[in-house]
């Protein structure tokens, strides 16, 4: 039998299982081959926040979810046109987002009545009529897996553990993805256990080859790569490219980073990624707790190092009365929240932006602290280096506000050219003559950084107030005025961009505003609502403290201003307060990302509103 084999310009994959079953490496295995290939594409990895769910239970599903097309795309799609559920509890959880007429691959082998039961199934949905509006393809992964590795003397249970691999290249077969990069990964992954390396890769060909083989899928699928700006690319998540960004920021400032931090999901792998780079002058210290880490941190800096904590929300909340210290003493610091949902521990596999008023008011007096906010996992590397440009020009604390979508999502990555970044070269004090631990640079109202130890430059550092100028500890009342004054001037006069308007039509009527990992589905649905003949404009704000000069005349001159937001109107609030514009708040806390098709909705209905 033939197979026809159908163009495609974009395809969205989820794979999902038990948290045992290896799905985010599958997931990463399959992106990692689209970004070979030459697609665009954006992921989105969903795990249980359990370090071991019971198995098959809807509360130990993991899930992976991979968009790939041969166009610029914004999101990891809303839906998935292919499911592979491993087991009862994956389908039970993901089927609800299958469009009709989806394809659903299902392992049969883990649909037996004790795990149908475990989930709430009273019958098997393999059998009734439940799955009819889908292209159902059942297929026993495990069993033929086993099958598949027979020879190797691989017990039954370790041979079954390789059935995400026989997913993995049926799924290759499907959508003509190249193989060997895979093969290659598996072996140098399980060097140390060159029995259990073949025993994936035969499992990969087993499903590469069932594809081949069978008559169960009549039709194969080719997505063509995309037609990006020319230059070398390279997939990579956010935490990574946060990372990256850390060390470059080293090189171009030419100063040692310390990073003094304490592991907490999501924000652990720019740990683990800094870890890995000593040789650029990086040095990681992984603390006994959230304090120490900033602790850490800040006395790096106070030595003329560039410190760095990162954390997500329970930790900024332990890291705050240090982030004040740092404001007292007017120290650069870089402070990372990975945001999750909260409060509390909350939700902590979980993505939510709802740490930005922690940010802007978190500490005991006014104590103002520049944010800055990436769009996306490859803006992460642009906006840490801007945000470490600030604190070390400036000698502030910065608050860099990324978040659990934007950490474990991943999209291509155009490698910048080393002569594009910008020089964040830092002068020290070494004049004792003039010395005056804090007098101003005229423009930026920054003070002298003077690295501990050089001859004449003593002083005092610490909480206590300082008297201006000389840093005095001071209890004056009008001194006091005057410092907070100074403080709140300096982070308000911080140079960012002009806020950019995208309004192509230049008949629009209704802005929305976001920031943070928003900007995929708000973009998405702004190019859905266009197609239909609705103008809208879009603003995202990377700068969230100060906000650019010219946002205010901006969202004066649209009718309708709509703010979209995962927590209860944060940023609206702000606008509200700072702009007098009736701002608008569309909310979600749900731990996941918007939709765009949810969103599209509500921006037409303001739109028809407005125009009406």
């Amino acid at each position: 039998m033939s197979t026809e084999t159908r163009k495609l310009d974009r395809v969205v994959i989820r794979f999902a299982g038990d948290s045992g079953d290896g799905m985010q490496l599958t997931g990463d295995r399959f992106t990692s081959e689209a970004a070979a290939f030459g697609n665009d594409l954006a992921t989105q990895p969903n795990f249980p926040a359990e370090i071991r769910a019971p198995q098959g239970t809807l509360p130990g599903v993991s899930s992976f979810q991979l968009h790939f097309a041969d166009y610029d795309i914004l999101t990891p799609g809303d839906r998935p046109d292919v499911l592979v559920a491993m087991n009862p509890a994956a389908l039970k959880a993901n089927v609800v987002d299958l469009p009709d007429g989806g394809i659903l691959i299902v392992n049969t082998d883990e649909f037996t009545k004790r795990n149908l039961t475990k989930v709430g199934y009273d019958s098997n949905p393999l059998e009734d009529d439940s799955l009819e509006r889908f292209q159902v393809h059942k297929v026993a992964m495990a069993t033929m897996t086993i099958g598949a590795l027979e020879e190797t003397g691989l017990g039954k249970k370790d041979a079954e553990r390789a059935k995400n691999m026989f997913a993995l290249g049926l799924l290759s077969w499907m959508y003509h993805r190249p193989t060997e990069g895979t093969e290659r990964f598996l072996r140098e992954k399980f060097a140390k256990k060159p029995d259990i390396a073949e025993a994936n890769v035969l499992a990969f060909r087993a499903g590469y080859y069932y594809g081949e083989t069978t008559e169960a899928f009549a039709v194969t699928y080719e997505v063509a790569p995309a037609k990006l700006n020319v230059g070398t690319y390279r997939q990579i998540t956010g935490n990574t490219a946060t990372a990256y960004g850390i060390v470059a920021a080293a090189q171009l400032s030419k100063l040692p980073v310390v990073l003094g931090t304490y592991p907490i999901t999501p924000a652990s792998d720019i740990l683990h990624e800094l870890s890995k780079h000593k040789n650029f002058d990086i040095t990681t210290v992984q603390a006994e707790d959230e304090i120490a880490g900033i602790g850490i941190a800040l006395g790096a800096s106070y030595g003329g190092a560039i410190g760095v904590t990162s954390t997500s929300g329970p930790g900024i909340a332990l890291k705050s009365e240090t982030i004040g210290l740092a404001v007292m003493t007017e120290l650069p610091l870089l402070v990372i929240d990975v945001q999750r949902g909260g409060p509390s521990t909350g939700l902590p596999t979980k993505t939510e932006q709802a740490d930005l008023l922690q940010a802007m008011f978190g500490r005991n007096g006014e104590s103002p602290v520049p944010i800055v906010a990436p769009q996306s996992p490859s803006d992460c590397f642009d906006a840490v280096v801007d945000a470490t440009r600030i604190a070390l020009k400036y000698r502030t604390p910065v608050l860099f506000l990324s978040d659990g979508a934007i950490a474990n999502g991943s999209e291509p990555w155009l490698i910048p050219e080393v002569d594009t970044l910008p020089d964040l070269t830092v002068e020290f004090a070494t004049d004792p003559e003039n010395f005056q631990p804090y007098s101003r640079d005229p423009e930026t109202l920054a003070r002298p950084w003077a690295v501990p130890g050089t001859p004449g430059l003593q002083h005092r550092i610490g909480g206590l107030e300082k008297q201006d100028v000389t840093g005095n500890i001071s209890y004056d009342p009008e001194n006091h005025d005057r410092m907070v004054r100074l403080r709140q001037a300096k982070i308000d006069g911080i140079e960012v961009p002009d806020v950019v308007v995208d309004d192509p039509s230049g008949e629009a009527k209704v802005l929305v505003v976001g920031w943070g990992s928003s900007y995929g589905p708000i973009g998405a649905a702004a190019r859905r609502v266009r197609k239909l003949g609705l103008p809208v404009a879009h603003v995202h704000l990377r700068h969230l403290n100060p906000f650019p000069k010219n946002l205010g005349d901006v969202l004066k001159s649209y009718e309708k201003v709509i703010v979209p937001e995962m927590n209860l109107g944060q940023l609206a609030l702000l606008l509200r307060g700072k702009y007098l514009v009736d701002a608008m708040s569309y909310t979600k806390v749900q731990g996941l990302p918007f939709k765009a098709e949810e969103l599209q909705d509500v921006l037409a209905d303001v739109i028809k509103g407005v125009s009406a």
